[in-house]
């Protein structure tokens, strides 16, 4: 080989050599800064190969100490570190640009890119750690802190779009272990004062959360008041040792009864919810505890708003996302109406009115007190003799009976065994028209005609008066079960609302809206946002079943058993009453029911254990429709 030849070829070789080598520093170099990434991500330095940031040896364990002191606030909240490109290589140093995301807030990320240097020592790449890395610019010694803002709570709003809750004076009372001077005396007087108030407050717990409070300074929450309330019995409570207060300002509705089933409460994070939704809030919020304000939390909370410092220096801020109204269909004179007919009923109790050209549900009362359980959406009760409505719905649809129809009104009838018997004092009426039997609620002469109804007759009539559909009210709602098939003694009670068939008072006031307008139509309390599945609209009901119900619900007040409300003024009033035995041990024990519609507005009132529909519910009804207006 000539001289010539043999540098040409050891160029070749020291060339390719070069560039391995090359390549080889920039995988090594890559890979340092990879792990290192990593490692910051998940926020486990300890046991990795690092430099400070003079370029000395660091162990990870130190660099771990710094992470967690410099992160601060944050150190729980783990960042998104992203490589941009390959790391820029000069002889013995390197560098790479990242990208931060750091999930500040669940709803805010803070986002930015710092550089990471690397070192090279021997034959590793060395990842430069200081507090600068982590954050540009950071203040020598500082650690970032978090101060989260929360957002206006968004408004829930009525028909007509105004705020039903808006933020009022609250008084927090609560109980400071270390002021407790006899506890028993103490659980005594707030029984006593809350009982006073008519405030339903469970102190079952007080003992056992005293007993295991973080300190002897803790505020121990009990409840909350509003200003007016509290002020009544101010001085009971702050005479007794252990009791604390603080003031606040909370969104409340214009009253502590105004629907408050339905609208909920708002109130500081529960142990159990924190336990369900880790990470999701901290021990403090305010959120929603019942009804809308908790079935729509996330969208009425809206989205908390973070400030990042460091030493002063601001180095992040974002503003929070006011919270989105709830729309619903409330009207505030209809709901004062229903909540005010209730306000001295001590039995469990519901009022649901429906505006039939709509079907808009424009008040919601439970009782008493306004009550936290909605019964008015999701009791599941017999409908007694306002079923009546939904039988003879069916019989005149199939044609078995007309107005006039002469039937038997017994006292007593006998069906496989069972005697069945008329409610409410109603003896025997002999021989009259369907008219009567209807009006006077004449069980014995429904029981006759049942099997005219066959197995399904029943479920049909009701069906077509939505009982028993898939509804989607955007809350919690039962739209009833209506009997079918069963032996002739199940169908016999099924006939007047008893047997199997079980019921809400929306699902009954709805019924009574569908014979009002001439068509189902699925309630509608939530109008933004509107609910995802809300059922189609029934069938057009044929006038010529229609008309003569109608006929018979107006006789039900002109000279029925609803017969108190005949001189009530305004539009004519239509309707039902019920009693309906839910105690197959004791027949006495009975449920009160009143069902109808006047004017634009159909109802339906229960009363649990009520007793007879005409002695209890109807002049609930009235005081109710004199309020409205209607």
């Amino acid at each position: 080989m000539t001289f010539k030849r043999l540098i040409g070829v050891l160029a070749v070789v020291v060339l390719g050599t070069g560039g391995l080598s090359a390549c080889g520093e920039d995988d090594a170099a890559e890979q340092a800064l990879k792990g290192f990434v990593s490692a910051w991500q998940t926020g486990k330095l300890g046991g990795r190969k690092l430099a400070d940031s003079n370029g000395s040896a660091l162990t990870g364990d130190a660099a771990q100490t710094e992470l967690t002191k410099t992160e601060g606030d944050l150190a729980a909240r783990r960042p998104k570190v992203t490589i941009k490109g390959k790391p820029e290589i000069k002889k013995t140093s390197a560098r790479a640009t990242v990208t931060v995301a750091w999930p500040v807030t669940d709803a805010v990320t803070w986002t930015y890119d710092t550089t990471v240097r690397l070192v090279k020592r021997g034959d590793d790449w060395l990842p430069v750690f200081s507090p600068q890395t982590i954050v540009p610019n950071l203040p020598t010694g500082a650690s970032l802190e978090a101060t989260v803002t929360q957002a206006d709570r968004g408004a829930v709003l009525d028909g007509a779009g105004q705020p039903l809750v808006t933020n009022k004076p609250v008084v927090v009372v609560g109980v400071e272990p270390q002021r407790i001077t006899d506890q028993t005396v103490l659980i005594g007087v707030l029984k006593s004062v809350f009982t006073e108030i008519g405030v339903n407050v469970d102190l079952s717990t007080l003992p056992e959360r005293i007993r295991t409070a973080a300190s002897p300074t803790t505020f121990i929450e009990v409840v909350t008041l509003r200003r007016e309330v509290y002020d009544t019995v101010r001085s009971d409570l702050r005479n007794v040792q252990g009791t604390v207060f603080r003031e606040a300002v909370q969104p409340l509705a214009p009253t502590a009864a105004f629907a408050r089933a339905v609208l909920g409460q708002t109130g500081e994070v529960t142990k159990e919810i924190l336990d369900k939704n880790p990470g999701k809030y901290k021990a403090g919020d305010r959120v929603g505890l019942s009804g809308l304000q908790q079935k729509y939390d996330d969208r009425l909370r809206g989205g908390q708003g973070v400030t990042i410092k460091a030493s002063e220096q601001v180095l992040f801020e974002a503003a929070p996302a006011a919270g989105q109204p709830v729309k619903t269909t409330l009207d505030v004179k209809i709901q004062n109406a229903a909540d005010a007919a209730l306000a001295a009923e001590a039995r469990r109790s519901a009022l649901v009115a429906v505006r039939v050209s709509d079907g808009a549900v424009v008040a919601v009362a439970n009782g008493p007190g306004g009550s936290n359980l909605n019964l008015a959406f999701t009791a599941q009760v017999p409908p007694g003799s306002t079923f009546k409505m939904v039988s003879t719905y069916g019989l005149l649809e199939a044609g078995a009976v007309t107005l006039d129809t002469p039937v038997d009104c017994p006292a007593t009838t006998v069906v496989e065994g069972r005697t069945f018997k008329n409610s409410d004092g109603l003896g025997a009426l002999g021989t009259v028209p369907w008219r009567t039997a209807f009006a006077k609620s004449c069980n014995t002469a429904f029981v006759a005609l049942a099997p005219k109804l066959g197995d399904n007759g029943l479920a049909t009539a009701g069906t077509a008066l939505g009982l028993g559909a898939k509804w989607d009210l955007g809350i919690e709602t039962f739209s009833g079960k209506v009997s079918t098939g069963g032996s002739a003694t199940e169908k016999a009670a099924a006939a007047f609302g008893q047997g199997t068939t079980v019921v809400s008072p929306v699902a009954m006031a709805a019924a009574a809206a569908a014979v009002a307008r001439g068509r189902w139509k699925q309630p509608v309390l939530i109008t933004d946002p509107a609910p995802a599945s809300p059922a189609p609209d029934g069938p057009e009901l044929k006038a010529t079943t229609l008309d003569p119900l109608r006929t018979m619900m107006r006789e039900v007040v002109t000279s029925g058993s609803g017969v108190a409300l005949k001189g009530l003024a305004g539009a004519p009033l239509y309707g039902k009453t019920g009693t309906a035995e839910f105690d197959s041990a004791d027949p006495t024990k009975t449920h009160a029911w009143f069902i109808g519609f006047k004017g634009d507005l159909a109802f339906a009132v229960f009363v649990e254990n009520g007793g007879g529909g005409a002695a209890t519910a109807v002049p609930l009804a009235g005081k109710f429709l004199q309020a409205a207006g209607v």
